[in-house]
């Protein structure tokens, strides 16, 4: 049996509207479509999709309509059941043009679903591709709707297809009720009207071109508001990112005084790491796979520590007090692990997915949608930067790692191993560089030279927040991306990456302990 809700559509529509849209000429379709759509009618959507689907079928000679779906069909007109196909049965072929009326027919008739969600979508499949047709259905919708938003939408709609109208009042009222959207393509058709054609406007009444001026401004504001919006989210994101690179850091550097050009490498580890994980899930538990995350966090972790604190009991704490060595030794670490990945995994970079849960983004206004994926990250930066907090002040590790960092000598004659807690301390921010890594995994390729892209932006952040402070790590961070994105779009990212330097640089100069100092004793002083 075919679904009861073509059943419907076969006993509601009338036989002529049904052949008309099956046996007619190309024209005659066209006309019937916009007469289903002008009816409102669930039948009218029913026949349409199975029209899409390739379920119609017809016998031109006998003019026999039938639906056809896993070999059994029904007549189209009375919903009976056909029993073996008739000869010279054959499909209903749709060219581009018909294809796009129906696509935009189903779309139009979903508005007067009960469904929210798919009316929402099919009012926002509309916007600019509405015509005069659909103005009955907008109207019948309008009367029904109850959801502000969806009111909204369909409003402006309808206000864009009534500017076509020949009576000016109705072009002025149209005019005036665009002036609540916040849609690019509502911008585009009021700067049409204002457009002047030789001698002659577009828009020949001066009342309504007016209106458009004001609503013209009114949507521009809401368009450059939701691009603030943007611009604020996108830098909040760079800032997180910034700040899971530059929190390791924060600790091997602004608190151990280690200059490790390997971080960078650290963070590719971890992003390796995820990639390996994720493999696991899709060949082992392809069930679960949404759920790999959970997994690769903590080894993402484990596996960049490991290889921290390797590097530390091997070459760094052999160059203690020696900034310049410490930083030629880890810069010629980079570089092998940099080639002992691209022998392992390939020179090429490799894709990380995101689970679904993470695809997709939160519409916030037309035109502004923030990615579900950049929302987690920003999450995520801010749980591990709570969990390092914690780590550092309410923990025993903590403790000795804040001794040993202010007063090493005296740490080490109260008992604190300090050779051990600096083993421990360089692999927690080992280990928080490979989160770096593991959240940059999603949000694009993951490659060999991955850590490269921020390790110079990561010495930037715990300088300007000040050597050993989270909180000046944090702010440094979050300010850097803000500021980096409004400059970006205002000079272009090469210019505003120069200019980002150039401040720092002579923020230093005038403040050399950064944002924020540490405030005590040094013995190493």
């Amino acid at each position: 049996m075919l679904p009861m809700v073509n059943m419907a559509a076969m006993a509601a529509l009338p036989k002529v509207l049904v052949e008309k849209l099956a046996l007619g000429e190309s024209d005659d379709k066209v006309a019937a479509i916009a007469e289903i759509v002008a009816s409102a009618d669930e039948a009218g959507l029913a026949l349409l999709q199975s029209l899409l689907a390739s379920e119609v079928q017809i016998v031109t000679e006998k003019k026999i309509v039938l639906l056809v779906k896993d070999g059994k069909a029904v007549d189209a007109v009375t919903g009976n059941a056909v029993g073996p196909l008739p000869e010279g049965v054959e499909d209903v072929v749709l060219n581009n043009r018909l294809r796009r009326e129906v696509e935009s027919a189903i779309a139009a008739l979903k508005l007067v679903s009960t469904d929210r969600a798919m009316r929402l979508a099919a009012a926002k499949a509309l916007d600019g591709a509405a015509d005069e047709a659909m103005l009955p259905l907008f109207a019948k919708a309008l009367e029904k709707e109850v959801d502000p938003e969806i009111k909204i939408l369909l409003t402006q709609l309808q206000a864009s297809i009534q500017l076509k109208s020949p009576d000016a009042a109705v072009r002025l009222a149209a005019v005036k009720a665009l002036a609540g959207s916040g849609s690019s393509s509502t911008k585009t058709v009021l700067l049409a009207l204002l457009e002047k054609k030789g001698d002659e406007w577009s828009e020949p009444d001066a009342t309504v071109r007016a209106q458009a001026q004001i609503s013209l401004q009114a949507v521009e504001s809401k368009l450059a508001s939701g691009q603030r919006i943007g611009q604020v989210f996108s830098g909040a994101s760079l800032g997180s990112i910034l700040l899971l690179a530059a929190l390791g850091l924060a600790i091997t550097y602004g608190l151990m005084g280690v200059i490790n050009m390997a971080h960078g490498e650290l963070m590719m580890i971890g992003a390796y790491a995820t990639y390996v994980v994720q493999n696991v899930f899709r060949a082992r538990l392809p069930g679960l796979f949404d759920a790999y995350l959970v997994v690769a966090v903590p080894v993402a972790f484990i596996s960049a520590a490991l290889v921290g604190m390797l590097l530390e009991r091997l070459v760094i704490r052999f160059l203690y007090g020696r900034p310049l060595e410490t930083l030629l030794a880890t810069w010629g670490i980079s570089l092998m692990l940099i080639q002992l990945v691209r022998t392992v995994f390939g020179a090429q970079n490799v894709q990380v997915e995101n689970p679904a849960w993470m695809s997709g983004g939160w519409e916030i206004a037309s035109d502004v949608v923030l990615p579900y994926s950049r929302i987690v990250i920003i999450g995520f930066a801010g749980v591990v930067l709570l969990l390092v907090w914690l780590a550092l002040t309410r923990t025993r590790l903590g403790l000795f790692v804040r001794g040993v960092t202010q007063n090493r000598s005296m740490a080490s004659c109260v008992g604190v191993h300090t050779g051990r807690i600096d083993t421990w301390a360089f692999g927690l921010g080992s280990g928080i560089a490979g989160l770096a890594g593991c959240a940059l995994s999603q949000i694009g390729n993951v490659g060999p030279d991955l850590g490269q892209s921020y390790i110079v932006d990561s010495f930037m952040v715990v300088v300007l927040g000040g050597v050993g402070q989270l909180a000046g790590t944090v702010y440094a961070a979050l300010g850097l991306g803000v500021v980096n994105k409004f400059l970006e779009g205002w000079a272009g990212a090469v210019v505003a990456k120069i200019i980002v330097l150039v401040f720092i640089i002579v923020f230093i100069q005038k403040r050399p302990q950064g944002l924020f100092a540490l405030k005590g004793r040094f013995a190493d002083a």
